[in-house]
């Protein structure tokens, strides 16, 4: 057995299985051979009855745009795989951040209290210099460091969800829908805790849940996204693996985004630790392509190992591991994604909400809440749930796209050659000149947010103190890149200058379906432009 298969197999849940199902996921990736199996169809004919206005598929994320829903008045239907729980790891996120619980009124400042698990500051930058540099620390506070305890969030978003007139289906996997004119008939499989993946269900099949719009919620990896882009292979992919131990001798600060290798097997690898309630947790990723060189998690796994030592200063025989961290998140330039059917809107990691830099999951699914929540309520109120209405709660966002040009910065293509520190070089120069224009430049970029002033301020020091490093990056990047970087970065600026302009005109409009649209558009230029951040 390998490092990695005698750590995690002594781990309570055997997560080395996991690891494997892991894997396998991530060679069908690869191979690009996927099968696609149809879930959605659209039907002519109407519904007899409709028993809900909105069904939402996959509760782990799902309940907290439940629960908003539900305090509204609006029946809801949660559909959860297994059971609706969090898990023992926690969500790191920074505390003004968790203040759309209480703006939402779904906690109460005690319940909030109660939720966040750990805290710690401050949170360290570096890069790996060579050895004619020393290497530069950044140190920022109030940056993720919160870690909110899952399974208490979820179980007091579960009582609040209920007690404004929800409806919790625990056991009840997706498996289609049907579209109709007056909403959606859900199919749903039998359950999982009382089928035999080996033997044919002899269950009847459950009567179908109706609702006037269905909100796919299910993640990366939905049977709704797969069809949604037909097997298309993701632009990126960024590759996670980590532990939460106990035995670390400094457990007080954490690191945001740390190197200390040059590239290795055509990757950069990046490091992330949080001190947590019960141990420390330890993160390395990597950001790259789907192409089938590419290293499985379990050899990532086995690097992350090798590595540890050096990175936290211990040794291997000194550390508990209690827990094992492991996936793969897919990334599509074609985001936010818009379901080309009616009464169908992704949310969440379903809509690829997110910068190909970050994770996604709770921390976009929080950013995006109050908006959506907001949205959702105005479409159910005016009955716009065709898909181009719907559409408009999905917008362009340039403030992400203009991450894109960062992301294939960070990588490295799978026959391309770069000097072995050029990547750290770069962010380590870029970090540097962030930090100079003080914390309104880079708080907001380490909190998955950008803004075009922060942004051209940046690029304007980089471009006059470092020219050759700017002129270096263009042949790593592509030159199609750039013209396509361009382009956002000046929708950045117009729909930062228009969010500034709209704030000052009255909006308000005669009916509720002029309404919607300009509610849309105004959250499209606040959020596009990165101004929700303020």
């Amino acid at each position: 057995m390998n490092k990695t298969a005698q750590i995690l197999s002594a781990i309570p849940g055997n997560p080395w299985v996991g690891l494997q199902k892991a894997d396998q996921r991530w060679r069908i990736y690869q191979s690009g051979q996927g099968s696609i199996s149809p879930v959605i169809v659209e039907q002519p004919t109407g519904l007899d009855t409709v028993t809900f206005d909105v069904a939402i598929c996959g509760g782990t994320l799902g309940i907290l745009l439940g629960a908003a829903l539900a305090a509204k008045g609006w029946r809801v239907a949660l559909l959860e795989r297994g059971k609706l729980q969090g898990r023992a790891q926690e969500w790191n996120i920074s505390r003004r951040e968790l203040e759309t619980f209480i703006r939402l009124e779904l906690l109460s400042e005690a319940q909030l209290a109660e939720a966040i698990a750990s805290q710690y500051n401050p949170a360290r930058i570096t890069f790996h210099r060579d050895k004619a540099q020393t290497a530069q620390e950044l140190w920022v506070t109030d940056v993720l460091n919160v870690g909110v305890d899952p399974l208490y969030l979820l179980e007091a978003l579960k009582q609040k969800f209920l007690a404004s007139g929800g409806t919790l289906l625990e056991q009840t996997p997706f498996r289609s829908a049907t579209v109709h004119p007056n909403g959606v008939s859900i199919q749903t499989g039998p359950s999982l805790k009382t089928t035999d993946p080996a033997q044919p269900s002899t269950q009847p099949s459950p009567q179908p849940i109706t609702a006037r719009l269905l909100i796919d919620a299910m993640g990366h990896f939905s049977p709704m996204v797969q069809q949604a882009r037909q097997g298309k292979p993701p632009d990126a992919v960024c590759m996670v693996v980590g532990t939460c131990a106990t035995g670390y001798d400094n457990n007080t600060t954490g690191d945001l985004i740390a190197s200390f290798t040059p590239i290795k097997n055509q990757c950069q690898y990046f490091w992330e630790a949080f001190p947590a309630r019960d141990g420390r947790t330890t993160y390395l990723f990597t950001y790259l392509d789907a192409h089938p060189s590419r290293p499985s998690l379990e050899s990532l796994f086995e690097d992350y190992f090798s590595l540890l030592p050096q990175y936290q200063n211990i040794s291997l025989d000194q550390l508990t591991f209690i827990r094992a961290l492991f996936g793969f998140f897919p990334c599509y330039k074609d985001s936010p994604l818009r379901y080309p059917w009616n009464r169908t809107l992704a949310v969440g990691d379903s809509s690829g909400s997110q910068s190909p830099l970050s994770f996604g999951g709770f921390g976009a699914m929080v950013r995006h809440l109050e908006r959506l929540s907001q949205g959702i309520d105005d479409a159910l109120s005016a009955d716009l749930l065709d898909s181009k209405a719907l559409a408009q709660l999905q917008p362009y966002q340039p403030n992400l796209s203009v991450t894109w040009l960062f992301q294939k910065s960070m990588s490295v293509g799978i026959n391309q050659t770069l000097a072995p520190n050029k990547i750290n070089d770069v962010l380590s120069t870029i970090f540097a000149d962030m930090a100079a224009l003080g914390d309104d430049v880079l708080r907001p970029f380490l909190q998955d947010v950008v803004q075009f002033p922060a942004l051209a301020k940046t690029m304007l020091r980089t471009a006059l103190r470092h020219p050759a490093l700017v002129a270096s990056i263009l042949p790593q990047v592509g030159m199609s890149a750039v013209v396509s970087w361009l382009g956002h970065f000046v929708s950045l600026g117009r729909y930062s200058l228009l969010h500034t302009m709209e704030s000052t005109v009255d909006t308000r409009k005669t009916s509720d379906q002029e309404q919607y649209y300009a509610d849309r558009r105004r959250d499209a230029l606040k959020y596009g432009s990165g101004s929700d951040y303020d």
